[in-house]
C-alpha cells in the first residue's frame, strides 16, 4: 500500500464550529429503489466525502484529532475550517436545510441538504466513515452511471439525488491507490451527469470507471492535491451561474491558488477538465 502525504503549503486546518447553522429542516433518506425524477426546475448537486482517516487508508498520518474518519465534527474534509460541512455552512449563498446523523449500519455518519439561496438548487452532502471509503467511491461511480438512487424529504418536498442529481462529486483520499474495483460501472440511461472529482491524481485513477458510468469529468486532478471545499464550492458556483463547462476547473484552481497560496498556473495544471 502507498502512503500518500497530505501537504498543505502555508495553511493547514483548524477546526471550527462556530458557522454551522442548527437544524430548520428534517432530512429523511428512503429506499435506494425510489423512482429517481425530481419536480420539473429542481437541480440536485450530490456530494460523498470520504472522511479522512490515519487508520484505514493510505495516508501519511495527519494530526490524530483530524485524521479520525469515525468523527466528522473535527474531521479535514467534513468540520475542519475548509471541510465541507463548515465551508459551505459559512457561505452566504448556501442555506443549511437540514443536518442530520444517519442511521446506515455507521456506513454515512452524516447528511446535510443545503439550498441554494435564490434557486432551486439543492446539495446533499454525506459524510462516509472513513473505514468506508471503498462503499463511498463505488456509489458515487454507481450514481455516476444512473445506478444509485437516494433521496431527502424536505417540508412535504421529496428530493431525489444519488443517480438523479445533475452533478455528482467525490472528496477525500484517492482510494482507488489502495485497492481496485472489479464491477464496471455503465452509464443505465441517457441523462448527462457532470462529476467531479477532488483527490489525488483522480484523473489518473477515476478516467476509466468514468468513461464508463457516461458523466462528464469537468473538474478532477493531474497530482497530489489538498481537497478542501473551496475549490468544491467555486467550481458549483460557476456550474450554477452556466459559465461555459471548462470553467468549473479555472475557478477550482482560482480558488486552490487562492488558500493554498499556489501560482495559479501550477493550480490550473492540477485541477483540469475533462
Amino acid at each position: 500500500m502507498n502512503k500518500i502525504l497530505l501537504f498543505f503549503p502555508f495553511i493547514f486546518c483548524f477546526c471550527n464550529q462556530q458557522h454551522v447553522k442548527k437544524n430548520t429542516a428534517t432530512s429523511i433518506p428512503v429506499s435506494s429503489e425510489a423512482k429517481p425524477v425530481n419536480a420539473a426546475g429542481i437541480k440536485v448537486i450530490h456530494v460523498f466525502v470520504a472522511l479522512c482517516d490515519n487508520k484505514y487508508q493510505g495516508i501519511v498520518p495527519v494530526p490524530a484529532k483530524i485524521g479520525n474518519g469515525q468523527d466528522p465534527a473535527s474531521n479535514l474534509y467534513w468540520g475542519c475550517g475548509n471541510g465541507v460541512k463548515t465551508f459551505f455552512s459559512s457561505q452566504g449563498s448556501w442555506q443549511l436545510l437540514s443536518d442530520k446523523k444517519q442511521d446506515s449500519g455507521n456506513i454515512i455518519l452524516e447528511r446535510l441538504v443545503f439550498k441554494y439561496k435564490g434557486k432551486d438548487i439543492y446539495l446533499v452532502a454525506d459524510a462516509y466513515n472513513g473505514k468506508e471509503i471503498k462503499n463511498c467511491t463505488i456509489n458515487f461511480l454507481k450514481s455516476c452511471s444512473g445506478n444509485y438512487n437516494d433521496s431527502v424529504r424536505m417540508n412535504n418536498k421529496t428530493i431525489y439525488c444519488g443517480g438523479a442529481s445533475a452533478t455528482l462529486a467525490y472528496v477525500g483520499h484517492d482510494g482507488l491507490m489502495d485497492f481496485q474495483l472489479t464491477d464496471t460501472y455503465k452509464a443505465v440511461d441517457n441523462k448527462k451527469r457532470e462529476a467531479m472529482i477532488f483527490a489525488c491524481v483522480s484523473k489518473g485513477y477515476f478516467a476509466k470507471h468514468i468513461k464508463n458510468t457516461g458523466a462528464l469529468p469537468v473538474v478532477w486532478t493531474s497530482g497530489l492535491c489538498s481537497p478542501e471545499a473551496y475549490s468544491l464550492s467555486a467550481a458549483l458556483k460557476s456550474r450554477i451561474e452556466n459559465e461555459p463547462v471548462e470553467n468549473a476547473a479555472l475557478r477550482a484552481a482560482e480558488a486552490y491558488s487562492k488558500y493554498q497560496k499556489c501560482s495559479l498556473r501550477d493550480a490550473q495544471r492540477l485541477l483540469v477538465f475533462n
